[in-house]
C-alpha cells in the first residue's frame, strides 16, 4: 500500500469526495481518462489467448486500489487492425510460437516509435521466438536487463527486488528486459515470472491471494508507468 492509499483510508467521506476529485484532476492524462487494454492476436502456433481471466481482472484491481478509476476492458486485436494504433497499451503472451507478418513487423515498429507500449509477458514457452521477432521490428536494438532501481518497480508499488516470482519453471530468477527509443522505454518483456497466472482467478492456478497480490501490484506499476513515463 502506497503513502497515499495510507493518508486516504484515515479521511472521512465528505474530504474524500472532495480530494477525489482534486486528484482526479491531478493526474496525468492518460491516467485520468479511460483507456483499454489491448492483446495481440499472432500466428505461428503460439496461444496468444493464454489466460483468459487476467487482464479482466488487472483491470478491476486498478479500479479498485488506484486513482485509475477509468481503466476499461480488454480489447483483441491484430497489429494490422485499423485502430491499432489507438491503444496506449499493448499485451502479448503466450507458451509458443510468435510469428509476425511483415506488414505487422512494420505497425508494431511505427507504434512503438510514435508513443505506444508493449508489454510482453512470457507464459512460458515463447522466450526464443519472441527475441526473433522483436529482432525484426529493431534489427539494431536489443532487449536489455533492467536493473532493480528501475522506475518501473517503484511507479505506484515499491519492488526492492524487481519482478516478483510468481511461477517456478527451470529455477531461474525472474527477469525484466526492455527495448528503448531514446530514453522511453517502449517494450517491457518479462521472464520467468509469469505474471499473467498470478492475475488469473485464484481457481485457475490454486495460487495464495498474497502471490496473487503481488502479481496484480506489480501489473499495476506497469501500466501505471507505461502510461506516465
Amino acid at each position: 500500500m502506497t503513502v497515499i492509499d495510507n493518508l486516504i483510508l484515515t479521511l472521512n467521506p465528505g474530504i474524500l469526495l472532495i480530494l477525489g476529485g482534486l486528484i482526479s484532476a491531478l493526474l496525468p492524462l492518460k491516467i485520468s481518462q479511460k483507456f483499454n487494454i489491448a492483446r495481440i492476436q499472432y500466428s505461428g502456433g503460439g496461444d496468444w489467448y493464454s489466460d483468459p481471466s487476467s487482464l479482466p481482472n488487472l483491470l478491476d484491481y486498478l479500479r479498485t486500489y488506484t486513482p485509475m478509476k477509468k481503466a476499461g476492458k480488454e480489447v483483441r486485436i491484430k497489429l494490422t487492425d485499423s485502430d491499432a494504433k489507438h491503444f496506449p497499451y499493448l499485451y502479448l503472451t503466450g507458451h509458443g510460437n510468435i510469428n509476425f507478418s511483415e506488414d505487422e513487423v512494420i505497425s508494431l515498429r511505427s507504434i512503438l516509435s510514435n508513443g505506444g507500449f508493449l508489454h510482453a509477458d512470457d507464459n512460458y514457452g515463447m522466450d526464443n521466438s519472441f527475441r526473433r521477432e522483436m529482432k525484426k521490428v529493431f534489427p539494431n536494438k536489443d532487449l536489455i536487463e533492467l536493473p532493480h532501481d528501475h522506475p518501473v518497480f517503484s511507479s505506484y508499488f515499491k519492488f526492492n527486488n524487481g519482478l516478483p516470482k510468481i511461477h517456478e519453471h527451470d529455477n531461474k530468477p525472474p527477469q525484466a528486459f526492455g527495448i528503448f527509443e531514446k530514453e522511453t522505454l517502449v517494450v517491457l518483456y518479462t521472464y520467468e515470472t509469469d505474471l499473467g497466472d498470478g492475475w488469473e482467478d485464484e481457481a485457475v492456478h490454486n495460487n495464495s491471494w498474497e502471490l496473487r497480490e503481488k502479481s496484480l501490484k506489480m501489473g499495476v506499476n506497469i501500466i501505471y508507468f507505461a502510461l506516465t513515463q
